[in-house]
């Protein structure tokens, strides 16, 4: 039988406090709730963010099975029953106000390759492997990388902004950073204020670039300008650790699009906006989600 165990914070358990209080909703259920303005005030686009199983109580619990750094490690999430839930499917997106929940896979300087099991039941996290051994980058990553629940990028879908690139059939991914290193399982409220568009061997691979409500300098990022003044070089080290990181696998450097520059806070919401509406149609079934779980 695997090991369990509770992840600690200080001691033995994290319990995330993550969702607005709302009424609870079937599993199948949409809501509109997402639009965004832009500098001047002026709606520029209503779009809708969709919400599915959404969990009444805000309190979720992070559970090791296994022994990290082994192929049977795996990090599951428990709402305040007990019952196990998916990170990707049950946490929701939206928080309001531009704010979006965050799930931390790998923490900052560290360098195994943690992901959410998209084809396993409830997605837990898990170590990636190749070949059957276990993965890990060839240098630590330098900030708290992870997803945004309730997003995916299609791989159906050439985005014809992005060269035609198809999307990578995973979640978004978010570089979160903030100063304060995150656990494995960890969910953090977050503003997003850039993106960058990642072609990894053809596929589309977003980046949105993001930072913590609880940084102390959260307040003074909105946007993707600001980044650069208050985290002077951070988007161009973001961009290049991604460029290279494959490089020492004697595999060719990451392209990127959109000029090969990072794109504006407005544009980040656009991307997951769309990421959010593709995944609605996944878990409604509308379009094939072949080896994926939708439990």
């Amino acid at each position: 039988m695997a090991a369990t165990r509770a992840i600690v914070s200080g001691s033995n358990t994290i319990t995330t406090s993550l969702l607005r209080k709302a009424p609870l909703r079937g599993p199948n259920s949409l809501s509109l709730c997402f639009n965004y303005s832009n500098k001047s005030g002026l709606v520029l686009q209503k779009r809708r963010l969709f919400t599915c199983s959404a969990i009444y109580n805000p309190q979720v619990q992070i559970k090791e099975e296994g022994q990290p750094e082994t192929l049977d490690y795996r990090v599951f999430f428990h709402d305040g029953s007990g019952k196990k839930i998916s990170p990707w499917h049950d946490i929701p997106l939206h928080l309001g106000d531009g704010l979006f929940n965050f799930i931390v896979e790998i923490p900052k300087e560290s360098s195994a390759k943690m992901e959410v099991a998209t084809d396993e039941h409830f997605t837990p996290i898990k170590q990636d492997t190749k070949k059957g051994k276990l993965r890990y980058y060839p240098y630590n990553i330098n900030w708290n990388y992870g997803l945004l629940p309730q997003t995916w990028e299609d791989p159906s879908f050439a985005n014809t902004e992005v060269e035609g690139a198809f999307g990578d059939n995973d979640p978004i991914d978010v570089v979160e950073i903030g100063d304060n290193r995150a656990k494995i399982g960890q969910v953090l409220k977050v503003k997003p204020l850039a993106a960058l568009a990642m072609i990894d061997e053809g596929e589309l691979d977003w980046k949105i670039v993001a930072i913590s409500l609880d940084d102390p300098r959260a307040s003074l990022v909105n946007d993707v300008d600001d980044v650069e003044k208050h985290f002077p070089g951070t988007l161009t080290a973001i961009r290049d650790w991604f460029r290279d990181y494959k490089i020492p696998d004697g595999k060719p450097a990451n392209k990127f699009g959109l000029g090969n520059k990072p794109a504006d806070k407005e544009y980040a919401l656009k991307v997951i906006t769309e990421a959010n509406e593709s995944w609605a149609k996944l878990v409604k079934r509308s379009v094939s989600a072949g080896e994926l779980s939708l439990v």
